[in-house]
């Protein structure tokens, strides 16, 4: 009896039982609580639904702005060289697939937000939106079945091409802007609505409080003196103290984990020393495992970015030769005056381009994915001569010429890689003719620097902006502006390679000193140094 009524104390009821009642006022407090949370997430995932589909909407937006962009460009070129119906049609075909593609992304998300939008006027605001991609369509429809008739009048594709353009642009902006707007919209409702939740937890937070600070004074307290020998006990088994000595003179809920803490002590006690001996041992597994995880992932990432380089550089490589064997094939079937000199020429370009295969083949089986070298002396003013020959054809399709080199004073002789070399001269000449052709000249100079031999190539085209120079030797970097071509990306770099692997290096000056200009233009000057072989 004198048990039960300490179990029961001056309320009436058992600890367990009040601490069920308070568990329960708790729970329906937490209950009451997780419904508001519930219904006000509920709403806040309903609008960040709608924001993320007007972003999502964006992006299709931005994309649609780059695919009628490429479109533009294609067709504009397809007019331009008069190409049959039958051609114009092939080539735009995927190009119109993907524009369907993006309009029917479009068409269902705005079909989902005027269905899901509450409110005539928000449904007629997202309604105007699919009207302005419905627009966009029929002039792209339009467009693309002029394209593709049979008419061959220029001026009448042309009209029909400059519709579209001039009329995209101004229906994307407007739908642009109104989701935007909308978005906006949706984040200010989504502020709104958290300034509701955060007075609502405030509020429950208050009542939390209540609730506990009556258990506190009800329930808590008076069992503290209890419950702090229990802490002291806990906190002695936390510090791996398993010698505890807990009272059992009580025979209630408190006084049953009493018991179980002494029991849990001594079982404790006893897995001790079996626990620590088994987390030296796993600790060590785990050391050796983690070295060779990251070994091997070092392995790994090294193996990858060397194939990647590899896969970079071979793009370059090979589309150069294949650029000037297409073009002396167009000459030949042209009837040019000397076919035997443009079958001469693919033939060479044909071998060499085997050659650099073979090479790329044998570097794709290597364990670094490096372009191999070979140096051998090389007389700079015989190469210089071999690159100029080698690009005089595109230079004189380019209406540029190309003054120098002239021989200096003495030999200049180099060790390096004689193909590699003149590739990497022949491709600078190359860029100049893409990147400067206005300026209509090149000037090719050798000279004699100590005990380094220097190559220069200047041109005189619109320069080089100073924050764009460093990027040029990045790969898949670009020149700017209106110059910018496929291809620029991987031969500055590859040519740095080349350059820096077998001892010399690679400079941008641009703009020029009047004094070194070829003409009014700013101009760019790329400098080749190389040390020189000794004798």
């Amino acid at each position: 009896m004198e048990a039960r009524r300490q179990g029961i104390g001056r309320s009436g009821l058992s600890l367990k039982a009040r601490l069920g009642l308070g568990a329960g006022l708790l729970g329906l407090a937490t209950l009451l609580t997780a419904a508001i949370i519930v219904l006000g997430m509920a709403r806040v995932s309903d609008r960040l639904d709608s924001a993320l589909a007007a972003e999502a909407r964006l992006e299709d937006y931005a994309a649609l702005s780059t695919q009628v962009s490429t479109y533009i460009v294609v067709a504009a070129e397809l007019i331009q060289r008069g190409q049959p119906p039958e051609t114009r049609a092939a080539r735009t075909q995927g190009l119109a697939a993907t524009l369907a593609q993006t309009f029917a992304r479009l068409r269902a998300g705005l079909d989902t937000e005027v269905a899901a939008a509450q409110g005539l006027d928000a449904q007629s605001r997202r309604a105007t939106l699919s009207l302005s991609i419905a627009r966009i369509e029929a002039l792209f429809h339009s467009a693309q079945a002029a394209l593709t008739s049979d008419t061959t009048d220029p001026a009448r594709l042309r009209a029909h091409l400059d519709t579209f353009a001039s009329g995209v642009d101004p229906l994307l902006a407007e739908a642009v802007n109104e989701e935007r707007r909308l978005r906006r919209e949706i984040l200010r409702g989504i502020d709104a609505l958290r300034q509701r939740l955060v007075l609502a937890a405030f509020g429950m937070g208050l009542l939390a409080l209540a609730l506990s600070t009556g258990f506190y004074f009800g329930l808590v307290r008076p069992q503290f003196r209890r419950l702090d020998a229990l802490r002291a006990a806990a906190r002695r088994i936390g510090q791996e103290d398993f010698a505890i000595a807990l009272p059992g003179t009580r025979q209630d809920e408190i006084g049953a984990l009493y018991s179980e803490t002494s029991r849990m002590a001594q079982a404790l006690a006893t897995r001790a020393e079996a626990v620590a001996e088994d987390r030296a041992q796993l600790n060590q597994t785990i050391a050796q495992r983690t070295e060779a995880l990251r070994a091997a992932n070092t392995r790994l990432e090294r193996t990858d970015e060397d194939r990647r380089r590899f896969f970079a550089d071979i793009s370059h490589e090979l589309r150069t030769p294949l650029t000037v064997i297409l073009m002396e094939a167009q000459l030949g079937r042209q009837g040019a005056p000397a076919p035997e000199a443009a079958f001469a020429t693919i033939e060479t370009r044909a071998s060499r381009l085997s050659r650099r295969i073979d090479d790329l083949l044998r570097v794709a089986r290597s364990e670094t994915g490096q372009l191999a070298l070979d140096p051998v002396p090389v007389d700079l003013s015989d190469l210089a001569r071999e690159a100029a020959a080698e690009t005089a054809a595109e230079l004189s399709n380019a209406g540029m010429h190309l003054f120098g080199p002239d021989a200096p004073p003495a030999p200049l002789i180099v060790e390096a890689d004689r193909n590699w070399l003149r590739q990497v001269l022949a491709g600078l000449i190359r860029n100049a003719i893409r990147h400067a052709r206005s300026g209509g000249a090149l000037k090719l100079e050798l000279r004699a620097d100590g005990p380094e031999a220097e190559i220069t190539l200047t041109d005189n085209g619109p320069g080089i902006p100073q924050e764009l120079q460093a990027r040029l030797f990045d790969r898949f970097a670009q020149g700017g502006g209106g110059t910018r071509t496929q291809g620029f990306g991987l031969g500055l770099p590859l040519a740095r390679w080349v350059i820096e692997q077998q001892g010399g290096h690679i400079a941008i000056e641009s703009p020029l000193p009047r004094a070194k200009a070829l003409g009014e233009s700013p101009g760019t000057k790329i400098a080749l140094r190389l040390p020189r072989a000794a004798r």
